[in-house]
């Protein structure tokens, strides 16, 4: 099962609209093959393929616990979390364009 949803993924893919326009990459390629990526168990590669995807994950998680709880702890690790994947997103973006 868990290998027939990594074919659909890798099947049903979204082209970037940006990249398709423009030739540039924008900045979240690559996004869902990093995801793909981690699924297979590639883990390397997908943190080189996109690094701000585990962050992003984590940041989903902190967001579900802090409306479920609403507690202090959370409030922070969506603050730094949320910095982290910017910085991220940014950094990787960026440097792309080199």
């Amino acid at each position: 099962m868990w290998q027939k949803l990594i074919t659909w993924l890798e099947t049903h893919s979204l082209t970037c609209q940006f990249y398709q326009n423009y030739h540039i990459e924008c900045p979240g390629c690559g996004l869902q093959s990093a995801f793909i990526l981690l699924l297979n168990g590639r883990f390397i590669e997908s943190i080189h393929t996109y690094p701000a995807l585990l962050p992003l994950i984590f940041l989903i998680l902190s967001f579900s616990i802090h409306i479920k709880f609403r507690s202090s702890w959370t409030r922070k690790s969506n603050r730094i979390l949320g910095s982290l994947a910017l910085l991220l997103i940014l950094g990787n973006f960026f440097v792309k364009q080199l």
